[in-house]
């Protein structure tokens, strides 16, 4: 399952998201993987957790942020969860390529039986009306 965490800049998604890789890192009977665009959170999440930064791989764009979630899931047969913080400092601020992004993210979740779970940092009203009607659950701030 895919899930949005949606809010403007400072609304507290990142806090939210570290509680959530922290609760996820203790009680998972898997790995737990965290990606962002630079090592932001380091001290922030469990050492249980696995963080990754998009900058070390020149990961940019939504095409090759997806190409990252599905190697890193082929690659590992236990993944739990991923979460992805900072989504758009990562793939930009395209609106069509993130509906077209979210859809694939949500397909490769359910084959491989992971959540997956991402912040946008804009207001709620700001995303097409298509990412509003998906599948995938909003939580917003």
């Amino acid at each position: 399952m895919v899930k949005l965490i949606i809010g403007n800049k400072g609304s507290g998604k990142t806090k939210k998201l570290i509680s959530m890789v922290n609760v996820a890192a203790e009680s998972s009977n898997g790995s737990v993987i965290c990606i962002e665009k630079n090592s932001n959170l380091t001290f922030n999440i469990s050492s249980k957790a696995r963080l990754l930064t998009t900058d070390s791989y020149g990961i940019a764009g939504t095409d090759a942020l997806f190409g990252f979630v599905a190697g890193i899931c082929a690659g590992n047969y236990d993944i739990t969860d991923i979460f992805i913080d900072a989504t758009f400092k990562i793939i930009g601020r395209n609106y069509n390529e993130l509906e077209a992004l979210l859809i694939k993210l949500n397909d490769l979740s359910i084959v491989n039986n992971v959540d997956i779970i991402l912040t946008l940092s804009c207001k709620q009203d700001d995303l097409p009306e298509k990412v509003h009607l998906g599948p995938w659950e909003q939580l917003i701030f």
